[in-house]
C-alpha cells in the first residue's frame, strides 16, 4: 500500500485489520516516525531545525511560525496537518494515523495526548483498529495533560482545560473540563 492510498483509507474511517496492508503500513511509518521523533528529542535543536523536522515528519511543509517544545512523539507523523502560528508544548503525544488537524494559533499545553484510533469492541476483533479523525480549531487552547479521543472536533476560540478527557465535540468559544470533560461555560467577546 502506498501513503496516498493509506491516507484516504484512513481519512475515510476504514477499519486496519490485523495483518492486513493498513496494519503493515502503520508499521512502517511507525519506524520512520520513531527515528524522526528520535532526531527532534535527542540532541538540542535551533527552531528552523525543528520546523524542517516536523515537516520531514508530517510529509507536508510546516509554516515557518509554528513552535515546538520537545520531547515529542508520534506513532505516524504523516496525517497531521499544522496551521500557523500553532504550539506544541513539551511531552505530547500524537496518535494521528485517523487525522489530526491543528488550526491557526491554536495551543496545546504540556503533556496532550491526541488519539485518532480505536479499537474494536467485540474481542474476537479487538486488535482491528477504526481512524476517526481530531480537529483542533483556530485560537483553541488544550491544557495541559488533556487528552482527546476520536473523532472530537474543538470549536474555534474553545479551551480545553488540563486534565481533561474530550469524548465529545467542544462548541466554538466555550471551556470544558473534567472527566468526561463537560461544558463549563461560554467565552464571552470581548
Amino acid at each position: 500500500m502506498d501513503l496516498e492510498t493509506f491516507l484516504a483509507q484512513m481519512d475515510a474511517g476504514a477499519p486496519a485489520l490485523p495483518g492486513g496492508p493498513a496494519a503493515r503500513m502503520m508499521d512502517d511509518l511507525a519506524d520512520e516516525a520513531i527515528a524522526l521523533c528520535m532526531e527532534l528529542n535527542t540532541r538540542v535543536t535551533t527552531l528552523d531545525e525543528r520546523v524542517e523536522i516536523m515537516s520531514r515528519l508530517t510529509g507536508r511543509d510546516v509554516p515557518a511560525s509554528f513552535r515546538i517544545f520537545p520531547p515529542f512523539t508520534t506513532d505516524c507523523g504523516k496525517n497531521t496537518r499544522i496551521g500557523e502560528r500553532a504550539f506544541i508544548n513539551s511531552g505530547c503525544r500524537f496518535q494521528d494515523q485517523g487525522g489530526i488537524t491543528l488550526g491557526d494559533d491554536c495551543l496545546i499545553g504540556h503533556n496532550v495526548v491526541i488519539a485518532t484510533l480505536n479499537h474494536d469492541l467485540e474481542p474476537s476483533r479487538r486488535a482491528t483498529t477504526i481512524p476517526r479523525p481530531v480537529v483542533v480549531g483556530e485560537s483553541a487552547w488544550i491544557g495541559a495533560n488533556a487528552t482527546l479521543l476520536p473523532g472530537v472536533t474543538i470549536g474555534e476560540g474553545a479551551v480545553v482545560a488540563a486534565g481533561a478527557v474530550v469524548t465529545k465535540d467542544v462548541p466554538p468559544r466555550t471551556i470544558v473540563g473534567g472527566v468526561p470533560a463537560r461544558v463549563i461555560r461560554a467565552i464571552e467577546p470581548e
